[in-house]
């Protein structure tokens, strides 16, 4: 078995810092890009904006019609109403 002297343990300990660091850096870059739902960008506040516009004017009418109007799921009118709900 190989003698490490603590010059060589502390050499290996910077090379592990050092990559740490990177992976480190790598996973904070990739945070939000994998997966999940989609933030609330331009394209999501459009589909959100008119959901919310047809869903004001929709009288009488129930919620699945507004819905199949807008072409998005129930699940998805249920978000938009809550996130609606929030920002009020």
């Amino acid at each position: 078995m190989k003698k490490i002297t603590l010059d060589d343990a502390l050499l290996k300990i910077k090379d592990l810092e050092k990559e740490v660091k990177k992976l480190k850096k790598e996973n904070a870059d990739l945070k939000g890009k994998i997966g999940g739902r989609r933030l609330h960008d331009d394209a999501w506040m459009a589909k959100y904006n008119a959901f919310i516009k047809k869903y004001e004017k929709r009288g009488k009418k129930p919620l699945t019609e507004v819905v199949e109007s807008c072409g998005i799921s129930r699940r998805t009118a249920y978000r938009y109403l809550e996130f609606y709900k929030e920002s009020k």
